[in-house]
């Protein structure tokens, strides 16, 4: 039996074959998958879709501190309990240091997770177009963000 993800995977692969591989939005191929039967619109639970509404707009809060610092406030972290993966929220300056060093932990795992798939991505194009100039992708993002501090005009500290 195929999972849902699995399912929507082939419904894309059989949109794009079907549209001559063109760039196109994920809507334009469910709606295409709609239409031919392929899956079912779902039942939606508005709970989990206000849930999911409010955990968008916690993540997108943000505040601007004494030093004209914009930060976030509310930070996730998961927790797996009895098999069950769950998000809890909490407001910086009122979540105990354990809980933000776990968020913050969980986020840089996510940003290098993403660095992770992006390089084998680029390598793996690179091998496809092998007569094509490669493409070149930087993971040190220390000048990055240096530069962007600079540019809103917080102090600086190279580790250089």
């Amino acid at each position: 039996m195929t999972t849902k993800k699995e399912q929507l995977q082939k419904i894309w692969r059989l949109y794009e074959k079907t549209h001559e591989h063109l760039p196109t939005s994920a809507r334009d191929a469910v709606e295409w998958g709609v239409k031919q039967g392929l899956v079912a619109l779902p039942e939606i639970d508005p709970m989990d879709t206000l849930a999911d509404q409010m955990s968008r707009a916690l993540r997108g809060e943000y505040r601007t501190d004494d030093k004209g610092r914009r930060y976030r406030i509310n930070h996730a972290v998961r927790v797996s309990r009895s098999g069950v993966q769950q998000t809890f929220w909490a407001i910086m300056g009122f979540a105990s240091r354990e809980y933000m060093e776990k968020a913050f932990i969980q986020r840089r795992e996510q940003v290098v997770g993403d660095c992770l798939q992006l390089k084998t991505d680029v390598d793996v194009y690179n091998d496809l177009n092998e007569n094509a100039e490669p493409i070149q992708m930087i993971l040190n993002f220390t000048e990055d963000v240096e530069e962007r501090q600079f540019s809103r005009g917080e102090k600086v500290l190279t580790t250089a």
